[in-house]
């Protein structure tokens, strides 16, 4: 299946490689139209791609463990290297020392606006869903978070915006010293997992496998499932990202690194069990812990694996970043570059995604 699925994602690749051939032989004219051509096929000897051994960068873990991108990438050397947070993923792009990262949407807003719009483009999508606020049984609403201590990621980040947000919609205030109506306690999953265990906090907004372990580990109740506050319940968790210098210089390597990406969410979708089993061996081999298969299961089941960026979710999400101070006003336009993915999606079949504003 997946050579046969590698083989049809790449005839635009080919399609292309034969009309550069053609026009070889061609006028002047025919000669620029080749030199562009060629130039759309450039390759690099080595992609250095970046992710998280995380359950929400399943189409990496599953690309990486069953060598879709490898596969796709021929010629190319692909190099990984893992990250725990989206702040130092984008350091490591905005260096130089990966050309390519699935990531969060802030990270890669905070990213695009760092840079001026200079540094990066959001390639494709990847993941939607699987995060939410789970508490302590007796919190059964908003009013009831006055004065608790709820965990996030990190400040600013995904979930953290999130949170800030939807604490701003019912009318309850959280600055970002631990203060306010609610004390929001920025720190890593894993210790947030093992501080609501413990009962020193009383929630976390948190992506999966995180949330799953508090529900199913610790007794932890879902107050907001986080889908439920988006049209048609998609919004971006993860998606993929390259430099713009690498763009520029390597598209037809680009080209490939999606094809490989395309393949691995098919994969997802068609064998749901081979894909968990997949991106657990690849989470144990990266972290010598892998998931419990009860984790794993309900990890997956609420998560959504995707092609589309769900563009509108991520400028929603800027403006919730801008609301509570954690994020400049900031221009967005151009973050998207959807054309070599639209390529070969339509080339297999596929429906075009949408970079606009609105969901």
């Amino acid at each position: 299946m997946r050579s046969r699925t590698l083989r049809a994602l790449a005839l635009g690749t080919a399609a292309l490689a034969a009309t550069t051939a053609l026009t070889a032989c061609g006028s002047s004219d025919d000669d620029k139209k080749s030199d562009t051509a060629a130039g759309a096929a450039a390759e690099a000897k080595t992609l250095k791609l970046g992710y998280f051994p995380n359950i929400t960068h399943a189409p990496a873990l599953v690309g990486v463990n069953k060598g879709l991108f490898a596969d796709a990438l021929t010629g190319t050397e692909l190099k990984t290297q893992t990250f725990n947070a989206g702040p130092a993923a984008i350091e490591a792009l905005l260096s130089g020392a990966i050309d390519a990262t699935y990531i969060g949407p802030n990270p890669a807003i905070n990213g695009w606006a760092k840079s001026d719009g200079q540094a990066l483009k959001i390639i494709a999508g990847s993941t939607s869903g699987g995060a939410g606020l789970v508490v302590k049984e007796g919190i059964n609403s908003p009013a009831d978070l006055k004065g608790k201590k709820i965990a996030t990621p990190q400040l600013g980040n995904t979930q953290d915006v999130a949170l800030r947000a939807w604490l701003k919609e019912n009318g309850l205030n959280a600055d970002t010293n631990g203060g306010g109506d609610v004390s929001i306690l920025p720190q890593d999953n894993a210790t947030a997992v093992q501080a609501f265990a413990q009962g020193s906090i009383d929630g976390a907004w948190v992506p999966e496998p995180n949330l799953s372990k508090m529900r199913l580990e610790s007794k932890g109740k879902l107050l907001v499932d986080e889908k439920t506050l988006w049209p048609n319940q998609d919004f971006v968790t993860t998606h993929l990202i390259v430099s713009q210098k690498f763009l520029k210089e390597y598209p037809g390597t680009v080209k490939k690194l999606l094809q490989g990406h395309i393949a691995a969410v098919k994969y997802i979708n068609d064998d749901k069990a081979g894909a968990q089993k997949a991106a657990n061996d690849q989470i144990k081999a990266l972290t010598s812990k892998p998931l419990k298969d009860e984790i794993l299961a309900a990890a997956f089941g609420n998560l959504k694996f995707t092609n589309d960026p769900i563009a509108g979710s991520l400028f929603t999400s800027a403006k919730h970043a801008e609301e509570v101070g954690l994020l400049k006003p900031v221009d967005l336009k151009g973050i998207y570059d959807l054309g070599p993915l639209n390529e070969l999606l339509t080339a297999n079949g596929q429906p075009a995604v949408s970079d606009a504003a609105a969901s």
